[in-house]
């Protein structure tokens, strides 16, 4: 078929320059040059500046197809061109989590030959090495950076992908340039058991290979009696996430007879306006007739509680739209009303509930027994005490206080002071403990920062007043309340390792998983970890 000619009124070098008064500027380079009504001078620009653009000789009124018209002036496939293109495209199957067949979809391959209709594109394979290359360059910056630090927290938990294997994720959290720090140290699959032995031997062995053995303060983990086992044995603490023993204790509370019920009356309720179209339309026009947010009902789902908090909050918010759409009967039937209406007793529940689920879902603490003096040394409570906001403990009571200010103290001769120097200590005797004291005293008398200020920056500004303090802010501070970091890599690894990928070796999974967080999600390595 013949292509269509288009009329061109202006010399393509226009495509590179925009014009202002009596100079254009170049939309390469930037630079400005005078204009007289003639070209010659952006030609000449053009061809001696910036070489690897082409420009065809000038030639006015011309008819061009469509198909030149597309490729004028676009940039030869130079050897270097052509190696940053796929090692772009390497990029995108670790950034978007593309499975390596995106490089063999029709549509991709016509894309890329408009674009680039000399470059030849590479193989799975090709596309692998450059990944792999990548993947080499991240764990060296990553390495370099985690050999700086003192402290680390990791966190750990398994999943199993769709092709049924294993997987166990660990990050790692630490603090550098005034901010915490989280990475994606490595996903391994597992092919033997889960059990507490097999765990505490991976644990240890990643741990070891990534230079960290005796830098790791606690592992964060869920209540799985396979990983308090595994942590039981190691060289650092072991801290149930907050998230996790919340739920435990959130389901515990929903068996309650009159609690069950009542979620359950409530999830229904919701799914009727979830699955009918008819009573959704109904709801939302009842919405702006009472001028209520025009919000959905929110469904609970068992393994979140907060979905449940959530849900009564909306299910309280709309109970007057949701009323009166019950009471249509050009809407909904008497039948199906009379199962799905909620009784007087169950919004007076909702109201009182409302309130105890709110503030569990805000709290940012890990609720620990805080009568039991034995853990007055464990993480949560030290890093509460180095807390620039809480440092005052009031939220335990007098003994519990005086007892972590005790343990505190007792440590900080130890804890403060890098190995290297610990050995000076007997030089100083009672002066350094003194001095220790002091500091923590002077701590102590300092202001409370409001509770809405970083704590981690309040410590960056402080250092060089509290250096002892400072090092043990590093170490009980990088300590993440929950195992959600590791929890956020099974959405990113679910989707590498699907019906796509199934043929990916688990040395893959790890490095587009490694890659993608890294590189992609991470602060600290946004600017310099580009391979």
């Amino acid at each position: 078929m013949e292509a269509k000619s288009v009329h061109i009124n202006r010399s393509e070098v226009w495509n590179y320059f925009d014009q202002n008064d009596q100079h254009v500027v170049c939309k390469i380079c930037q630079v400005k040059l005078s204009y007289h009504n003639s070209t010659t001078t952006m030609r000449n620009h053009i061809k001696f500046k910036h070489r690897n653009v082409i420009i065809d000789p000038p030639n006015e009124d011309r008819q061009l197809p469509i198909t030149a018209l597309a490729t004028a002036g676009r940039q030869r496939c130079t050897p270097e061109r052509a190696e940053k293109t796929t090692q772009l495209i390497a990029k995108i199957i670790s950034r978007d989590m593309l499975p390596l067949s995106f490089i063999d979809g029709e549509g991709f391959k016509e894309f890329l030959q408009f674009l680039e209709p000399d470059y030849d594109i590479p193989s799975r394979k090709t596309i692998t090495a450059r990944i792999e290359l990548q993947h080499e360059s991240m764990v060296s910056k990553l390495r370099t950076t985690l050999a700086t630090v003192d402290f680390v927290a990791i966190t750990s938990d398994s999943w199993t992908a769709l092709t049924t294997e294993s997987y166990v994720t660990i990050t790692c959290h630490f603090i550098a340039d005034g901010k915490v720090n989280s990475c994606v140290l490595q996903t391994q699959a597992l092919e033997e058991r889960h059990s507490a032995a097999n765990l505490a031997d991976y644990l240890m062995t990643s741990v070891e290979q990534w230079g960290l053995d005796g830098k790791v303060v606690a592992c964060v983990h869920d209540n799985a009696r396979n990983m308090i086992a595994a942590n039981r044995d190691v060289n650092w603490e072991s801290v149930p996430c907050f998230a996790h023993t919340l739920q435990l204790a959130i389901n515990d509370g929903f068996k309650a007879a009159s609690i069950n019920r009542l979620i359950g009356a409530c999830s229904r309720l919701v799914g009727h306006f979830h699955h009918s179209t008819i009573a959704s339309n109904a709801l939302k026009q009842k919405q702006r007739q009472l001028e209520l947010p025009s919000h959905k009902l929110v469904q609970y789902c068992k393994m979140r509680w907060n979905s449940a908090a959530d849900m009564l909050a909306r299910l309280h918010e709309q109970r007057w739209a949701i009323t009166v759409v019950l009471s249509d009967r050009t809407v909904t039937k008497l039948a199906d009303a009379k199962t799905l209406e909620l009784i007087d007793d169950h919004w007076q529940t909702i109201e009182e509930m409302l309130p105890v689920l709110q503030s569990l879902k805000t709290a940012s603490e890990q609720r620990i027994n805080t009568t039991n003096l034995e853990n007055a040394g464990k993480t949560p409570l030290l890093a509460s005490a180095l807390d620039p906001r809480h440092k005052h403990l009031r939220f335990l009571d007098e003994n519990m206080r005086e007892a972590v200010r005790k343990n505190f103290l007792n440590n900080i001769r130890d804890e403060a002071m890098p190995i290297c120097q610990k050995r000076l200590r007997q030089f100083f005797g009672d002066d350094y403990r003194e001095s220790s004291r002091d500091e923590w005293e002077q701590f102590l008398l300092e202001p409370c920062i409001p509770p809405d200020e970083d704590t981690i920056q309040w410590w960056n500004e402080n250092t060089k007043r509290f250096k002892k303090l400072s090092r043990l802010a590093h170490r009980h501070l990088c300590v993440p309340a929950t195992f959600v970091p590791a929890e956020h890599v099974f959405s990113a690894a679910g989707l590498i390792v699907n019906r796509l990928r199934s043929q990916l070796s688990p040395d893959h999974v790890d490095m587009l998983v490694f890659l993608n967080k890294n590189i992609y999600s991470n602060v600290i390595f946004a600017e310099n970890a580009h391979p």
